[in-house]
Parts: C-alpha cells; structure tokens; sequence
C-alpha cells in the first residue's frame, strides 16, 4: 500500500471553483483500480495551499491513474486554477 501526497497552490478567489474540481476529481478516483481512499485537506494557515492525500493499493495502481485519459480531463480543468505545478510525493511504509 502506498500514500500519494499531492500538494497545490491555488490562485486567490478561485476557493470554490477548486473545491468542485477537487470533488469531481476524488470521485472519479474512486472507480480507479487499486484506489483504497483518498480525502483533501486545506492548510490552517495558508487558504491556498491544498493536500490531497490518497491511497492506493500498488505505485502501479496510482501510475496508472495517474497517465489515465480521465484523470489528464480532470487536471485540464484544475491546472488553470493553479499557481504553480501540482507537486506529488509516493510515500510507503
């Protein structure tokens, strides 16, 4: 099992439009083969900075997800919302 650390920066006043995105996004990420969880989290001290923690059962499992046609859709709409490049760190145990 494996935990994938994504970290990004949103741009001022587009709060509400990531939070449907990032929905969206954990939704669709559901139905990813190998996806055991995931939740997103908002940093207490920066509004902007957002994690989103999953996990998945194998680095190919999130590889996979994360080369899919589905999640490349889903990040077409994040990444103008984006101040910089989302950064993800693999983590395991």
């Amino acid at each position: 099992m494996i935990r994938v650390l994504i970290e990004r920066h949103i741009a001022d006043d587009l709060a509400e439009h990531y939070e449907k995105a990032a929905r969206n996004t954990l939704q669709v990420a559901m139905q990813a083969h190998g996806f055991i969880s995931g939740e997103s989290l908002k940093n207490s001290f920066d509004p902007n900075h957002r994690v989103v923690m999953a996990t998945f059962r194998t680095i190919q499992d999130w590889q996979r997800w994360f080369a899919s046609e589905e999640r490349k859709q889903i990040m077409e709409a994040i990444m103008p919302m984006l101040e910089t490049e989302e950064k993800v760190t693999l983590l395991e145990h």
